[in-house]
């Protein structure tokens, strides 16, 4: 127990000793020792036994516990030994000077260091802490009743409401709902479901109320799954280990061969020492977090925030980027995208004002994105009578004693309307991604109106750049096969795998690794944070991903802007070489001080200067890398800077001859379809 109290004390005193404030006063005692030093100073104690006490009991501290506990030899040793020689001649500068670019390197170093993930913490908070549970009475009547979810057990009923969150996975025995499954699949479109069809927990319910049986306890939901997926891959996660480090297993051994060498062949003990000091690899130490740190400063000034040295080491050998789909490639955002009319002399104008005037009071957000469209082109509602939600199909009201429906197929065909010419349509819309509402009155289909997410206008340009890079590209989404291959065809990525949950990606990502290969995850949204965790390096966007995301990634792109990736592949290959070059370079100033050393042409205190020198040039030459310029077209980031709007542009098909033509149009521009010629406005 004294034992352990004295392991705590010694280390706190290190802790305390190593921090910033104690470096900087043993910087202080170092540089009066020099004043003192070049301008002849006398004094009775060495101010440089400053440095000495404050930064190498935490050097001798971290020496020992290399070598007894983790029987391990690390760079730390040789510093030591270097010291407590320099201390055995009376050379305490020098003693100081070694102890004190160390501490300052482990500062650097530290820095750089990601020292805190939230992330699971957050993704935990997403856990459903209660359910509505149905309970059979003694009477035989059956009540609800609100319980923890550890109170759910198998086969157990439960009712979900409005806007409540699903408890736990399950199947829905009854009602009809729309679910927002993002948090599962990332899927932008909310899933329509109906009894028979499974539900996952942590999803939410938009509008229907269903009773649903319970498939899964809440330690074996797939939201469970999923956090304990993160928590997997997070300690999968090992730290790097410094060069110096894992090269002092010989560099100890070779130090003290030169110096004993030098002794027996020189008789001179100064020259042993200076060997020991010039030996130590103190700008060996600074070349990684030098260079990481200036990097990573350059990346912040444009918006990218790069969390941990080994982040930006990985993305540099990196040679497969794995893309998400929605708030990623695409803004996660639906729009009104196709406006269809079925019936002659029925304007798109006229179609998006009945069909607006029809769902103005429903929730659902295709409803949502619907009746903000038509606010933005200034079309008035008509006022309508006997509203009617039917979850998970669709609406009715009438419209001057007209009945008019809004909906799926299914829900159309249930009220008897012919919809004989709409199958070619609906396919061709559905290929692509979308979603569509039909709007019906009593007698036949009036017209279509089509949903879909939008394409950053870059994405297609940064995909070019990447594989200039000669990094390949695969895209990892929840989205159904339709969507993915409409959307990677426009981007230009071949290597599609669509319908992935959290697992499905954690093992596409698994897979890549398994081949030796170096993958970067990119995505936005909780169901992505498994697989950010897994890949090698992952990129999450800030501004439109969840926090979840954010904080399991390694990278956050502020602005979202996708046309940074590229840049941030040029950053880390740069900062990469600017390791092994400050690498290089500080061990040809290491060779040539030994050589001189042993000549006996440096003695301890010139010997520390000179490794210091080298240890000033490697920090110089890490500077370079803050300012230096990757890409013209890269601009300083503004958190005040509007979003990018959104080019529109009308394609127009003609099913007889394919017929292709391009037009910019204004927002407010209705475009007209009839016939067998119809024109689609697509979003990008």
């Amino acid at each position: 127990m004294n034992i352990n109290k004295e392991d705590m004390s010694l280390k706190k005193l290190n802790e305390l000793l190593a921090g910033l404030k104690m470096t900087i006063i043993s910087g202080i005692f170092l540089a009066i020792s020099l004043v003192f030093m070049v301008f002849h100073i006398q004094s009775p104690i060495d101010p440089a036994w400053g440095a000495v006490i404050i930064s190498g009991f935490p050097l001798i501290y971290l020496a020992l516990i290399r070598v007894i506990k983790e029987k391990f030899v690390s760079s730390a040793l040789l510093i030591t030994v270097a010291m407590i020689a320099s201390i055995g001649i009376g050379q305490i500068f020098a003693a100081g000077e070694v102890a004190f670019i160390m501490s300052l390197g482990a500062l650097l170093e530290d820095y750089t260091v990601d020292r805190a993930q939230n992330g699971l913490k957050n993704l935990i908070n997403l856990t459903p802490q209660k359910g509505r549970k149905i309970i059979q009475t003694n009477n035989g009547n059956f009540k609800e009743e609100i319980v923890n979810v550890n109170e759910i057990n198998l086969k157990d009923t439960l009712r979900v409401l409005p806007g409540e969150v699903i408890p736990v996975d399950g199947v829905i025995t009854k009602g009809n709902t729309s679910l927002d499954q993002s948090i599962m699949t990332g899927e932008s479109l909310p899933i329509d479901k109906k009894p028979g069809d499974e539900v996952f927990c942590g999803t939410m319910n938009l509008y229907g109320s269903v009773d649903m049986e319970t498939t899964s306890r809440g330690e074996d939901s797939s939201l469970q799954k999923l956090i304990d997926m993160v928590r997997d891959a997070e300690n999968k996660q090992a730290p790097t280990q410094r060069i110096a480090d894992k090269w002092a297993t010989w560099l100890v051994p070779v130090a003290l061969l030169i110096a004993i060498c030098a002794f027996i062949f020189t008789g001179d003990i100064n020259r042993a020492v200076t060997v020991l000091v010039v030996f130590c690899p103190c700008a060996l130490i600074l070349a990684t977090p030098t260079s990481i740190m200036a990097a990573i400063g350059q990346a912040t000034k444009y918006g990218v925030i790069i969390k941990s040295g080994e982040a930006l080491e990985n993305l540099g050998k990196t040679n497969i980027i794995a893309f998400d789909k929605t708030g990623t490639l695409t803004y996660g955002d639906l729009k009104v995208s196709d406006v269809i009319s079925k019936k002659e002399n029925l304007s798109n104008e006229q179609l998006l004002k009945i069909t607006a005037s029809c769902e103005k009071r429903s929730e659902h957000p295709l409803a949502k994105a619907l009746i903000k469209y038509t606010e933005e082109n200034n079309i008035k509602f008509d006022d309508c009578e006997d509203f009617q939600m039917i979850p998970g199909k669709g609406v009715k009201s009438k419209i001057d004693q007209e009945e008019i429906f809004c909906g799926n197929l299914n829900f159309i065909k249930e009220n008897n309307i012919n919809t004989n010419g709409l199958n070619e349509t609906l396919k061709y819309l559905n290929n692509e991604g979308k979603a569509n509402i039909i709007v019906a009155n009593e007698n036949e289909i009036l017209g279509i109106i089509a949903l879909s997410d939008i394409l950053c206008e870059d994405a297609k340009e940064m995909i070019k750049n990447l594989e200039e890079l000669n990094t390949k590209v695969i895209l990892l989404t929840g989205d159904n096969i339709q969507a993915a291959n409409y959307f990677s065809k426009q981007v230009g990525i071949s290597n599609v795998h669509a319908e992935l949950l959290p697992e499905d990606k954690v093992k596409q990502i698994q897979k890549i690794k398994d081949n030796n290969e170096m993958v970067a995850m990119i995505g936005d949204g909780v169901n992505d944070a498994p697989a950010l965790k897994t890949a090698n390096i992952s990129v999450a966007m800030a501004k439109m991903g969840s926090d979840i995301a954010i904080e399991a990634a390694d990278v956050a792109l502020l602005g979202d802007d996708i046309e940074k990736i590229p840049y941030l592949k040029k950053l880390s290959n740069a900062t990469l070489y600017n390791i092994h070059f400050n690498i290089t370079l500080s061990m040809c100033i290491n060779a040539v001080a030994i050589f001189c050393s042993v000549m006996g042409w440096l003695n301890p205190v010139t010997g520390a200067l000179v490794h210091n020198i080298g240890s000033c040039v490697v920090i110089a030459n890490a500077g370079f890398l803050y300012d230096r310029k990757f890409d013209d077209n890269i601009k300083k980031y503004n958190p005040n800077e509007p979003v990018k709007n959104n080019e529109i542009l009308t394609h127009s098909h003609d099913k007889g001859n394919l017929n292709h033509s391009h037009k910019n149009l204004d927002l407010g521009e209705v475009i007209t379809f009839n016939g067998s010629s119809h024109t689609h406005k697509h979003m990008h």
